[in-house]
């Protein structure tokens, strides 16, 4: 991946977002990320970036125009409550009604995730280096992607996150509408479980979260279950509410916080 072909740092007026176009490799064309630093983050080094995964049917600006995850930022870093950080909202890929995150038969949307986004997001902010600690977060299909991903690269993260997600592949057939043949994805990247089980002894701090009114939440009550019968150690919520923004724009502040105190905690050690 190049440098990003256009970048638009639009200054106080946009509270701190940027907009980025990137070439990639790995998908064959150009993709967008939306990028949020904080004002306190720009003077300083290695900062903590953590990349926000959307659902089906969105994009990149989901998370910071529909759920506002930048100002919650904001506003946990003037609290005091987490570091400044670097928000990176990259679109999945844009394919079909959503691309699960997965490597599929010509393009791999896994690689965009691990590889360009965060090149693009140390490209475009100065505060950021090879040394900053990386954070994953998603809800829904950006959750499965999150939490997957993660598992799968442990040693390329922090703490991983996710809302209202999905935890096999099988579950993307409720948000999608295109066959889920067509994405030539592997069997051995359908489970979120079965990934965490594979790389059970390195995995980096866990926690999901789940409404009570969500239909996913048997799968993530299922989800935890099977962790603590294995022994992996997570941390789980249900809190109330569905599988919408009300939900998740609530709720990310719960994963930021989780990413700061595990942050402090590695700090002490």
């Amino acid at each position: 991946m190049s440098e990003p072909l256009q970048f638009s740092d639009g200054g106080p007026s946009f509270e701190g977002l940027s907009f980025l176009t990137v070439k990639s490799a790995a998908l064959g064309g150009r993709a967008d990320i939306t990028l949020f630093v904080s004002a306190r983050a720009r003077a300083l080094r290695d900062v903590p970036l953590v990349i926000l995964l959307h659902g089906a049917h969105g994009s990149h600006w989901n998370w910071s125009i529909t759920g506002g995850a930048h100002r919650t930022a904001q506003r946990l870093i003037r609290q005091g409550r987490i570091p400044p950080i670097v928000l990176a909202m990259p679109s999945d890929g844009l394919w079909g009604d959503g691309s699960g995150y997965l490597p599929h038969a010509s393009q791999d949307f896994e690689k965009w995730i691990v590889k360009d986004v965060p090149l693009a997001a140390r490209a475009a902010a100065a505060c950021l280096s090879v040394n900053s600690p990386v954070f994953l977060c998603g809800l829904s299909m950006g959750g499965f992607g999150a939490l997957r991903i993660g598992a799968k690269y442990p040693a390329g993260y922090r703490g991983l996150s996710a809302h209202s997600s999905i935890t096999h592949f099988e579950q993307m057939k409720m948000y999608i509408a295109e066959d889920a043949s067509r994405f030539g994805a592997r069997p051995e990247d359908y489970s979120v479980l079965e990934t965490m089980l594979r790389h059970r002894d390195i995995l980096p701090p866990i926690r999901f979260d789940c409404g009570v009114g969500d239909a996913l939440l048997e799968y993530n009550r299922q989800l935890h279950q099977d962790l603590d019968a294995h022994g992996i150690a997570h941390r789980y919520e249900e809190f109330s509410g569905g599988h919408d923004w009300n939900y998740w724009t609530a709720h990310v502040e719960d994963s930021l916080r989780f990413f700061g105190e595990t942050l402090a905690a590695s700090n002490r050690l």
